[in-house]
């Protein structure tokens, strides 16, 4: 697969990751946290971007759409990086959900903004 074809096909993918661990822990906090459900909602915004670059001419604006909203995403989800991290270590987090899904939006969106990046400079 060539690099100009990847960032999409990756975009719908993650997306679809992200809306799944959104619903999961929006149902794993006993629907509690409508903030568990932020994953879901960049996920399916990403898997749009991705369909949209697959789809149309401006394939280039859909993957810098994919890599500024995944880098909202990491952003947004770095105040959690002590709770991923303390999760990680076996310490002791506030919300094992939460640690999951932040440390999974931080994770995911590294790997897009890397992909996009890749794609729009090289």
């Amino acid at each position: 697969m060539t690099s100009a074809r990847s960032t999409p096909v990756l975009g719908i993918a993650l997306g679809i990751v992200l809306v799944v661990i959104g619903i999961g822990a929006y149902v794993l906090s006993s629907f509690a946290s409508l903030t568990a459900l932020v994953p879901a909602v960049f996920g399916v915004v990403i898997a749009a971007l991705g369909v949209a670059a697959r789809r149309t001419e401006r394939r280039k604006l859909a993957t810098l759409g994919i890599g500024v909203l995944s880098l909202l995403g990491v952003l947004g989800s770095a105040r959690g990086v002590p709770d991923v991290i303390a999760f990680l270590t076996g310490g002791a987090v506030d919300s094992t959900v939460a640690a999951v899904a932040q440390g999974s939006m931080i994770l995911i969106g590294l790997v897009l903004v890397a992909a996009a990046g890749r794609d729009l400079l090289g």
